[in-house]
């Protein structure tokens, strides 16, 4: 499976759940299933990879503004949601995290920016397939978020920092 595939997969698997963040990963997981084991293993070790790639402070800001607040394990299913959106979305919010504002328009705070099940789709679907738990891919997760670190509690640091996240999600001007 190649990036190609591994999007095209996500987008399929997205419309096909009508983006309702629990019902993409069913539909993913049964996707996965027609697959070889191989396969599901390179759309594994590409989803991690992605995963890794958005552990940043400034989209930790900016899932911060989008949720109202992110633990750790919200921003993990943070990421987990971001990958799902597809490549365009995602591409775009690693570019630059406050044009989210515009990359999901229709973002509704109740049902989206956690879907923790989706990142969970190929460990439970190679089980599915082998009766075995997925190996581990040999990619090593980061200690600690790149870029730089700032408030999250500073209302006035998102603001300025996520103008346009800010004024959609934030409750208007810090």
């Amino acid at each position: 499976m190649d990036e190609t595939e591994f999007w095209e997969l996500i987008d399929s698997t997205r419309e096909a759940s009508g983006g309702d963040p629990e019902d993409h990963a069913d539909v993913l997981v049964e996707r996965l299933v027609a697959l070889d084991p191989d396969a599901v293993q390179y759309f594994a070790r590409h989803f991690e990879v992605r995963f890794n790639r958005a552990y940043r402070w400034d989209l930790w800001g900016a899932a911060t503004v989008l949720l109202g607040g992110a633990s750790d394990d919200a921003f993990d299913f943070f990421r987990c949601w971001l990958i799902g959106q597809g490549r365009e979305v995602f591409e775009g919010a690693l570019h630059d995290p406050d044009a989210l504002a515009e990359l999901v328009p229709d973002f509704d705070e109740e049902e989206d920016g956690d879907a923790e099940d989706l990142g969970y789709a190929a460990d439970e679907a190679y089980e599915t397939l082998t009766g075995t738990p997925m190996p581990d891919l040999g990619l090593p997760a980061p200690d600690e978020p790149e870029g730089t670190v700032f408030d999250f509690e500073d209302e006035r640091v998102l603001a300025d920092r996520f103008p346009r996240l800010w004024e959609r999600f934030g409750g208007g001007p810090a």
